[in-house]
């Protein structure tokens, strides 16, 4: 198998989602080690920098004293939408999710940063395995959903979770 440009873009891209992800996710089990070789892989220096400090730093209490309840940084996006009924937006994204077979292997609920982040990471594989598979139909679709999803999900959230975690 002979990866073109675009799949190597993708699959950079795809590294580099699962790690947000990852460093979005309470640091339990293989955790330290999935952040280490997925910051193996990837060449964004802000990112792998993120990681390196995470490896040090991150602890499921202080995990949960920042994103938890009453954290200074809730990691849920109904969190940030006050004026969408959390039942519409947790159904909205489970209809995203089912309509690509997302299963994340995680606890939390489907509004969670590292769901959606996840998320990302899995569109964008998605979308690589059909440009690997000449399926222009499939590239577009995965494309058009990861854009859609970015700009009406993640979009609308993360520049909030991120002033929250520079002030803290």
């Amino acid at each position: 198998m002979t990866i073109n440009l675009e799949q190597n873009h993708l699959l950079r891209e795809a590294a580099e989602w699962r790690l947000i992800s990852l460093l979005f996710e309470c640091p339990v089990g293989d955790w330290q080690m999935n952040v280490k070789n997925l910051a193996d892989e990837i060449s964004d220096s802000q990112l792998k920098t993120a990681a390196e400090f995470a490896k040090v730093e991150a602890s499921e209490g202080l995990y949960h004293s920042i994103f938890g309840p009453g954290g200074p940084a809730p990691a849920r996006e109904v969190t940030y939408r006050s004026w969408v009924q959390p039942g519409y937006l947790l159904s909205e994204l489970s209809a995203y999710y089912k309509a690509f077979s997302y299963q994340p292997q995680t606890p939390e609920t489907p509004d969670h940063i590292a769901v959606e982040t996840g998320f990302m990471a899995y569109l964008k594989l998605k979308e690589a395995f059909a440009e690997e598979c000449g399926d222009k139909e499939n590239v577009e679709i995965t494309a058009k959903a990861a854009k859609t999803f970015n700009d009406e999900h993640l979009a609308k959230f993360t520049e909030q979770i991120a002033k929250s975690l520079a002030s803290s």
